[in-house]
């Protein structure tokens, strides 16, 4: 398969539109063999933010020594953008050699949507990369989505509002039960700072599960008017004169989430 029929064989894909539930993703990572297990799992959802809060949580693992893995949706020009290792897109070859494996797997029996094919092909791609760590974004939601077959050192829901209503629901403790999702037994969790009734309903499931959870705003601070220079404490540990490259000050929250994840998955 060459890369311009691997790439139309995928959009192609999207006529699927999307398909909440674990069934087919379960099925795609069994016969590949459970790549997600060979490594360590960062997992990040929200409605805003988790795609700049992975970004950056990459970065600082990558600038640690770390082989890391980074898979972000959607894509701005090129499909490569999805799958990234040490910051470097996927090749052009990779991506054709792992559409016809994917597709391969699934035939005859499994009909996997646009995003559950692509999550399969970088938890593949993560592992014959043989990554130390992937850091993965959610799609869409947290409890159905396809990236939710990983088992992570630790989970973040970055920002709760009300998005894709007619799959999440029309409330904020409904979009916020369905990213809570993401949630495992014992496995910390960081919160952004979220409107109360979504926090509230992300530390019931939190709590049924033991898992600890830790909130911007009590647990970590960040300190600063602009990402170019900003303070952040949390942990026992206070960090000065930091600087992000992202611009607006909203990054300031995401580079807090960002640096209490790597705190709590060191």
């Amino acid at each position: 398969m060459t890369y311009t029929a691997a790439v139309s064989y995928l959009y192609g894909l999207q006529k699927h539109g999307i398909k909440l539930g674990l069934d087919t993703m379960t099925a795609l990572v069994g016969r590949l063999g459970m790549p997600q297990s060979r490594y360590r799992s960062l997992h990040i959802a929200g409605t805003n933010g988790k795609g700049s809060t992975a970004a950056l949580t990459a970065a600082m693992f990558q600038a640690g020594g770390y082989r890391v893995g980074l898979y972000t949706s959607p894509h701005l020009v090129e499909f490569g953008e999805r799958i990234r290792v040490d910051g470097r897109m996927i090749s052009e070859t990779d991506i054709a050699r792992l559409t016809e494996l994917v597709k391969g797997i699934s035939e005859p029996d499994v009909s996997p949507t646009f995003f559950e094919f692509t999550t399969a092909m970088a938890l593949q791609y993560f592992a014959a990369s043989q990554v130390d760590l992937a850091v993965l974004e959610v799609g869409l939601g947290g409890r159905f989505d396809a990236t939710n077959v990983v088992s992570p050192l630790a989970s973040a829901i970055t920002t709760i509002a009300l998005d894709h209503q007619q799959y999440l629901g029309n409330t904020l403790e409904s979009v916020a039960f369905e990213k809570a999702g993401i949630i495992k037994p014992n496995v910390p969790v960081i919160l952004g700072r979220l409107p109360r009734e979504a926090r509230d309903t992300i530390q019931r499931t939190a709590v049924e599960l033991d898992a600890p959870v830790f909130c911007l705003g009590r647990d970590f601070q960040d300190e600063g008017e602009t990402p170019t220079r900003f303070k952040y404490s949390g942990f026992g540990r206070r960090y000065d004169e930091l600087s992000c490259p992202l611009l607006g000050a909203h990054q300031l929250e995401n580079c807090a989430c960002a640096l209490s994840l790597v705190e709590t998955s060191r």
